[in-house]
């Protein structure tokens, strides 16, 4: 019952309307037996006295006049209080899912790498969108359902029981077997509906993983194994759909039989004790009217279980989401940064280790203000986990990573990240203009401002575009070629000014040109910046202030160009390959 508890807590706000539109449902349950009562009495005080005389008199007739528009007025006035009531659970319920996706969304932008690789895309959608609707469903016509079959039983079991309760008992007989199907149909059901959810969210992780793909796929011509793939997914939850659904079949004919013969009780019972003179004509009337109050609500009451069984399984997925922490988050005494960072970075006995991995191992470097450092190494050497450090995607296990002398730990997670610039190989482009992409970090930027950017990262082919910078490039930058993802990539590194700009093997994908370009670019910014470059291109590191060389999570090798060439290592080997294929090239 955690998840019930749960929705209460976040329905803050607007718990006295939902107080008021559960209390509604209750009175309107209560009331339908009126309309009853009220036919009940016109039999009785009017068409039962007509038959005894034979002659209707004016009395009769006013008397009629009176029951028949207590009866429009009360029908109204029912109609009226449910209308009401159901805009109240619509609008309280709409109001929770408006929380709910606000907070699990700005939760999920707090969490840390480790979170996004440990859990899948199309499950964190399938919690956003179809879990809390789930949980807006419950609220707005579950809970609603459950009162009013619960005070319809109820009430009407009190109102038969007190007109008589020998009629009554022999209606009620088949209810305990029927309460008893349902408690056990719960039980079954809950662990299927736990499966269904599960079998959709690779459904969705499946579909949302081939659409981010298509070029892959089709570059791959692996369209047939891509189709076959998802028809097992898909295959998989129409088996656990069908058997969910399945086992609620099971249980139905049982329960809609036992409740349908309640009717038959009414005849036969009602019938014998009308002959018998026991029960008046309005009495059978109210019997026979007011016998679908307890059957449909004995028949209802399954398919609710089976909804409800569905809403736990959902909730528990959305409480996960909801009170999931990131491991890295800014400390309460964390220092505000109120001036520019110079940028001077020193690691001191950094270690880190990733899922049990030892990936970097006692790692001293400093680097000062304004400097360049360029990082090689051999793939999986670390350099990537390296310079994830100073932005804190990951947190050291032991030694300290200092900015301007003081731990990075020590500074709020907003500023220490909007001081640092990133550019990485593998980019993500939004779903929006040039423009909007490169002052992505600073909105507020001009369009000449974009362009001086723009400019210094070569991005001189977004003037060719149809619209030029107010062209709108597709998802993930579908249109563009790697190495123009790249340019616009860098010039949204730049545009933040930062104090210090990480690029990781940014310019892998651009001509040699086009690199000399940018790399005269870098040197000459009109802001100060530590830079520090991932690469594997002797080109883009020879003019670094220094050379670190990573080999297995160590620095193997710290220099420059000119010392690390004459040396025998890593960096040698890779600049006399290179040389030597520039060489065989001319």
């Amino acid at each position: 019952m955690f998840q019930l508890k749960w929705v209460w807590k976040n329905l803050e706000g607007c718990r006295k309307r939902y107080v008021l539109a559960l209390i509604s449902t209750v009175l309107l349950s209560v009331l339908v037996l009126g309309n009853s009562i009220i036919t009940a009495s016109i039999m009785d005080t009017v068409f039962t006295p007509l038959l005894e005389t034979g002659h209707v008199t004016e009395a009769d007739i006013h008397h009629l006049w009176v029951l028949v528009g207590v009866l429009i007025g009360f029908t109204l006035f029912r109609t009226t209080l449910a209308y009401c009531s159901v805009l109240t659970y619509e609008t309280c319920s709409q109001k929770l899912v408006y929380r709910l996706r606000k907070h699990i969304y700005h939760n999920m932008q707090e969490q840390d790498q480790a979170f996004f690789s440990q859990n899948r895309t199309g499950d964190l959608m399938t919690r956003l969108t179809g879990d809390i609707d789930m949980v807006r469903f419950m609220v707005a016509w579950i809970i609603r359902q459950l009162i009013d079959c619960s005070v319809l039983f109820l009430t009407t079991s009190v109102c038969f029981l007190l007109t008589d309760w020998v009629f009554a008992l022999s209606m009620l007989a088949v209810t305990p077997i029927i309460f008893l199907l349902t408690k056990i149909f719960a039980k079954r059901v809950h662990p299927l509906y736990v499966e269904l959810r599960e079998r959709l969210s690779q459904l969705n992780t499946a579909a949302q993983e081939n659409i981010s793909g298509n070029r892959v796929v089709k570059a791959f011509a692996q369209e047939d194994y891509e189709i076959r793939q998802f028809d097992e997914k898909n295959r998989a939850y129409k088996e656990a759909n069908s058997k969910a659904s399945l086992m609620w079949l099971k249980f139905s004919p049982y329960i809609d039989g036992l409740s349908q013969s309640l009717a038959i009780a009414v005849l036969l019972v009602g019938g014998a004790f009308l002959i018998m003179g026991r029960i008046s004509i309005g009495t059978f009337t109210l019997f026979n009217s007011l016998c679908w109050t307890l059957t449909n609500p004995m028949r209802m009451l399954g398919m609710h279980i089976n909804d409800l069984q569905r809403f736990f399984a959902s909730a528990s997925k959305v409480i996960e989401l909801y009170y999931t922490k990131s491991t890295i988050t800014s400390r309460a005494d964390a220092k505000e940064v109120t001036s520019r960072i110079n940028g001077e970075i020193e690691f001191q006995n950094v270690n880190l280790t990733l899922r049990g991995t030892p990936v970097l191992k006692n790692i001293n470097l400093h680097i000062a203000p304004g400097e360049t450092v360029a990082i090689m190494g051999p793939t999986g050497a670390g350099k990537t986990s390296l310079v994830n450090l100073l932005p804190r995607f990951s947190d050291v296990n032991s030694g300290t990573l200092f900015l301007d002398g003081t731990p990075v730990k020590m500074y709020q997670l907003h500023d220490l990240r909007s001081a640092i610039g990133i550019a990485t190989q593998d980019v993500f482009l939004f779903s929006d203009t040039v423009d909007g992409n490169i002052a992505y970090g600073d909105t507020s930027l001009s369009e000449e401002e974009v362009k001086r950017y723009a400019k210094m990262a070569d991005v001189d082919f977004a003037e060719k575009l149809p619209e030029g910078f107010d062209t709108v490039i597709g998802e993930r930058g579908t249109g563009l070629s790697g190495g123009q993802k790249q340019r616009i990539a860098l010039a949204r590194a730049l545009a933040v000014r930062p104090s210090v700009l990480i690029l990781d093997d940014t310019t892998s994908a651009v001509d040699l040109e086009t690199e000399k370009y940018i790399q005269d670019q870098l040197a000459n910014l009109d802001f100060p910046c530590t830079k520090i470059i991932v690469a594997q291109r002797i080109s883009t590191t020879k003019r670094a202030d220094k050379i670190v060389i990573l080999d297995k999570g160590e620095i193997t090798a710290i220099g420059t160009h000119e010392e690390l060439s004459q040396q025998p290592g890593y960096y040698r080997e890779v600049f006399l390959l290179q040389n030597g294929m520039e060489e065989e090239a001319v």
